[in-house]
């Protein structure tokens, strides 16, 4: 597991490349993102996107110190259903 760092002034774009890890000839039919732990002030998922492959979660805010996972849920179009996280520590940078 990576852990990234972000400033809780900083808005800031994050993928997940599916393709990368197993689709094969499988695509990304829809893709959720979500923020655990979900709290006031915490980091907020303030746009995304998604392509046949990959998934953007574009991040917002969080509180100094605190850890948080950006999860992606996706279903792809065989009907599999899936989830990664990325996770960040909130710093002052």
């Amino acid at each position: 597991m990576t852990l990234l760092m972000k400033d809780p002034d900083a808005v800031l774009d994050y993928a997940i490349d599916w393709a990368a890890e197993y689709l094969g000839d499988d695509q990304l039919a829809d893709s959720l993102w979500s923020v655990v732990p979900d709290e006031p002030g915490g980091v907020s998922v303030v746009g995304s996107d998604f392509d046949t492959t990959s998934s953007t979660v574009k991040a917002a805010g969080g509180i100094r110190g605190r850890v948080y996972k950006l999860v992606n849920h996706v279903t792809l179009q065989s009907g599999r259903i899936d989830n990664r996280s990325i996770v960040l520590r909130v710093e002052a940078r």
